[in-house]
């Protein structure tokens, strides 16, 4: 038998050591990466060129100039959420092209480029999400079909803010969404938490169609405080979400 070099065993040691604790490692609460809210060059809030409706569709000059750019993941909801309230206070449509978003205004009005396929839509952004990951938008089943994002699930995307009816890099009501939570119980634990935490925040539990959900209304609806709040909180279930409520 050789006998082991002292550096080679000492080395052999600690990498025993770094596994046994890698093995050992108990599953750590989630906290999704939260984004800041959009915040756009220059003052102008609108596109130089005016949108109108026509028989229910959104039309846009062609060289409509953008205010705000934004590339990511895009998916798709439909039945589970149809004939419910949007966040704008209409009935959402399924059937109707439209998009939900974290933290554009409501009612903006934004151009959809499927990256891979190279279609395109013009939809306003009537409700909030999506609440799962990373992704930027959640279409509607109609515009999903539009722009060959129905079948896959999920697509690359650009989208352009062509108008919005308010400005993006300020003011605004702000809050942070957790969940979904499969377990009710589960949820108001975490409610009754952050409201002894949070002792000047309004924090509320409700149920979507997805689930349980808790949300974080910090005083005046106030964005800096609300992105504080956010990047704070941590979920055993579902994600953390920073969200603009009108």
């Amino acid at each position: 038998m050789f006998k082991m070099n002292s550096n080679f065993s000492h080395l052999a040691l600690l990498l025993m050591l770094c596994a046994a604790v890698v093995g050992c490692g108990g599953k750590k609460p989630q906290q999704a990466r939260v984004p800041a809210p959009p915040v756009i060059d220059g003052s102008s809030q609108t596109a130089d060129s005016d949108t109108s409706t026509a028989d229910g569709k959104i039309t846009v000059p062609k060289n409509a100039k953008p205010i705000y750019v934004e590339t990511g993941i895009a998916s798709w909801y439909g039945s589970a959420y149809h004939n419910r309230k949007a966040a704008n206070g209409e009935v959402f449509d399924m059937n109707q092209p439209t998009a939900a978003h974290k933290t554009l205004p409501l009612n903006s009005i934004v151009r959809v480029t499927n990256l891979k396929t190279g279609k395109s839509i013009v939809l306003r952004i009537n409700d909030r999400g999506p609440f799962i990951g990373d992704r930027i938008l959640d279409l509607s089943m109609q515009a999903a079909k539009e722009i060959d994002v129905y079948r896959m699930g999920l697509a690359p995307v650009k989208m352009e803010v062509l108008q919005s009816p308010a400005p993006l890099d300020q003011g605004g009501r702000w809050a942070v969404q957790i969940g979904a939570f499969t377990d009710h119980d589960e949820a108001a634990k975490l409610k009754d938490k952050l409201t002894r935490k949070y002792t000047a925040s309004k924090v509320i539990q409700f149920t979507g169609p997805t689930g349980e959900w808790v949300r974080i209304r910090p005083p005046q609806d106030d964005r800096k405080r609300a992105l504080e709040v956010a990047h704070d909180t941590k979920a055993t279930e579902g994600g953390v979400f920073l969200v603009r409520l009108d």
